[in-house]
């Protein structure tokens, strides 16, 4: 079986390359855009209402089953790894993780789900009366709390847009799978949540259409400026637009940071230095510390996760039956970036994170990126740093917060709080612990248009700091 090599010690690549002034331009208009020019375009109040009147309007259920009920998927006798009999899709199988740092010696096991196919997250954007609009769509994913959220244009895994599932079409999917379709905008292979996916990457794509677009059924046009508002309210905009967002070229408006950009890549580069990772996939039947039931794949402590089945009906869908296996997270999560300004400048702390199923073992991720109740039996001193500055913030310095659902396709009920949160000296030094820098928002820009740098959870935090806005 594969193992995980230690951190990768490529040169890395320039940061901060200037996007084309034009471009970088028109995305910022759209930013400023708060009422749409597009034909049969929504205002930003009747966008949920929307969400709901697509949500009525299809046939919609996902039910609990046991895992023995799963239709084509099973147990392998051998491994125990839960597998579709297609040989495609995915797979739940066990990963052994060994990480070596500065503070010592981390060992741990854990179910995962290995697909190694990249699937393609795009948005399709087009101007109407000078300003960039996103077709987004009002899409179902059986692991969303609301089930129908806002999504990318397209959101389908190779599997789906190859029609492995002998299903319908992906709706708009020629846009980004043949060329001169459209001018491609933005283009990066990013990471996929690395504590429950082994090495999943997915391609995360801006396209601006040549010509007239049709406007399909569970579509609409959004200028920037009404998703950014959007982002303010709970489980609107799904995980997977949120990373597309992320990836937009705004320009940067202040340019000076606390690090020079050669000076952070160093850093950057020696986290990823000093950590040796090995993350060696195992039967899933070998994971010790969890137990398999009829129902569930969980922790003999109840914590962390499940592995849990469920039967779909979505009437609007490639395939409108299916069961399949789901992650459900024991509680909520939480995630934020701590913020301060320097000599004028706004700035976020950002942690190396360690995930093991991490490409290069260490990615720039938020400030804190923890679930509370995983680490409640620890000593103060043992528990994550920061956390409970974050959870005791009083609400004068809560920049922003909302909640948002991680990825529905594959996890269930995965909400976490997002928040940004003013910080000062005595809680956040300028001179931070070992792991954590403080970056511009503009240099984490920069770097999510390489992939492998920046976590879909500081993404996500990334896209939602471009939708604050002064007080009006």
């Amino acid at each position: 079986m594969p193992s995980h090599a230690d951190a990768s010690h490529a040169a890395p690549p320039t940061v901060r390359p200037r996007a084309d002034a034009t471009t970088a331009e028109r995305f910022a208009r759209s930013a400023a855009a708060l009422e749409p020019t597009a034909p049969a375009a929504s205002g930003t109040p009747d966008v949920p209402a929307w969400l709901g009147q697509r949500r009525r309007a299809h046939d919609f259920r996902v039910e609990r089953i046991p895992l023995a009920d799963l239709e084509g998927w099973t147990f392998a006798p051998t491994t125990g790894n839960l597998g579709h009999h297609s040989g495609k899709f995915f797979t739940v199988e066990g990963l052994d993780v060994t990480a070596v740092d500065d503070e010592g010696h981390h060992h741990w096991q854990q179910p995962i789900i290995r697909q190694p196919e990249v699937g393609i997250l795009g948005i399709l954007v087009k101007e109407f009366d000078g300003v960039l609009h996103f077709l987004m769509q009002a899409k179902m994913e059986p692991g969303n709390p609301n089930l129908v959220q806002l999504s990318p244009t397209v959101q389908a895994t190779r599997s789906n847009y190859t029609r492995a599932h002998r299903g319908a079409a992906v709706k708009y999917i020629e846009y980004f799978t043949r060329p001169g379709r459209g001018r491609v905008l933005a283009d990066v292979l990013q990471s996929e949540h690395g504590s429950w996916f082994f090495r999943k990457s997915n391609r995360n794509m801006i396209v601006e259409a040549d010509g007239d677009v049709p406007l399909l059924e569970d579509f609409r046009w959004l200028t920037l400026g009404q998703i950014a508002d959007l982002l303010h309210q709970d489980n609107i905009v799904n995980m997977d637009a949120r990373t597309v967002l992320s990836c937009i070229p705004l320009p940067d408006a202040h340019g000076r940071a606390h690090l020079s950009d050669t000076d952070l890549l160093s850093w950057f580069t020696e986290e990823r230095a000093r950590h040796t990772v090995s993350a060696t996939r195992i039967p899933l039947a070998d994971v010790s510390g969890w137990k398999r039931g009829p129902y569930v794949v969980e922790h003999e402590e109840g914590r962390y996760f499940k592995a849990v089945g469920v039967s779909v009906r979505a009437g609007n869908r490639e395939v409108t039956g299916w069961t399949q296996p789901l992650f459900e997270p024991v509680e909520p999560g939480v995630v934020a970036f701590l913020t301060r300004t320097f000599d004028g400048v706004p700035h976020v702390l950002a942690h190396a994170r360690v995930e093991g199923g991490f490409l290069d073992a260490v990615e720039l991720g938020p400030t804190v990126q923890y679930t509370p109740a995983n680490y409640a039996h620890l000593p103060a001193r043992r528990r994550p740093p920061f956390l409970q500055h974050v959870l005791a913030a009083p609400p004068e310095a809560i920049r922003y917060q909302a909640v948002h659902s991680e990825e529905g396709g594959r996890f269930l009920n995965a909400e976490s709080r997002y928040l940004i949160v003013e910080a000062d000296q005595s809680t956040a030094p300028l001179t931070p612990p070992a792991g954590y820098q403080w970056v511009t928002p503009g240099q984490l820009t920069s770097l999510v248009r390489h992939g492998h740098y920046v976590n879909v959870q500081a993404r996500t935090l990334l896209a939602c700091l471009g939708a604050m806005r002064p007080a009006r």
